[in-house]
Parts: C-alpha cells; sequence; structure tokens
C-alpha cells in the first residue's frame, strides 16, 4: 500500500444533514467498526482494488460495495460511489440472507443518483 489515499472516503449527507453511514457505524459495536474501518482504509489507499473486498454491483452502474467479514460469522456491506475523486458512502448493513436484498440496494442507488 502507499502512504498516500488513491481515493479518499467521505460521507453520503442526506438534504436533511442526515449522515447515515456514519450513524450505522456508530450504532455498531467498537470491535465491528474496527474491521469495517479497516476494510474502507484498504480501499482508500489500494483503489483501485477488487475482490474479494470491493466488487462492482454489475445490475447498479457505479455502484460498489465493500465486504466485510465481521465476528461470528456476519457479514457487513458499505456500498458506495465514486463522485468528484472520492469514495462516497452511501449505505450500509449487515446481511442476514445470501442475496443482497433489493431494497437495499434500491437506497443506495437513490442516495447515489441525488449526488449528479
Amino acid at each position: 500500500m502507499t502512504d498516500k489515499k488513491r481515493l479518499p472516503a467521505r460521507f453520503f449527507e442526506s438534504n436533511r444533514g442526515r449522515v447515515p453511514v456514519r450513524e450505522w457505524l456508530l450504532s455498531l459495536s467498537s470491535e465491528d467498526r474496527k474491521v469495517i474501518g479497516d476494510d474502507i482504509r484498504t480501499a482508500e489507499f489500494g483503489w483501485p482494488i477488487g475482490m474479494p473486498l470491493c466488487r462492482s454491483i454489475k445490475s447498479h452502474k457505479g455502484l460498489w460495495e465493500i465486504r466485510t467479514n465481521l465476528p461470528g460469522g456476519r457479514i457487513a456491506r458499505v456500498f458506495f460511489c465514486v463522485h468528484e475523486g472520492a469514495m462516497v458512502l452511501l449505505h450500509g448493513f449487515i446481511k442476514k440472507t445470501q442475496k443482497t436484498p433489493t431494497e437495499e440496494l434500491d437506497l443506495a442507488r437513490r442516495r447515489m443518483s441525488g449526488l449528479k
């Protein structure tokens, strides 16, 4: 890894001033926050980076996910897009099923479309 962020992360902020990914992260345990934060940092410094950490969402052009394995066999996902030279963290959640729920993808897509 280089010592300079190739794609600095920033949080999506709604029109009402809410920062949903930050709020979600703060609701998690400190251990979970650390693991997810480490994965986001790896993507910032190592971009472009592929599997198993990052993957583009083929059905939603421009949408990417950071894939985090949490303690206890749990799985977290953080959706992001690249906007104005930054990784914009759009939505985060803990996966409960093998398939990513459509409503999670749609929420991230709506937030992404609000950036342009």
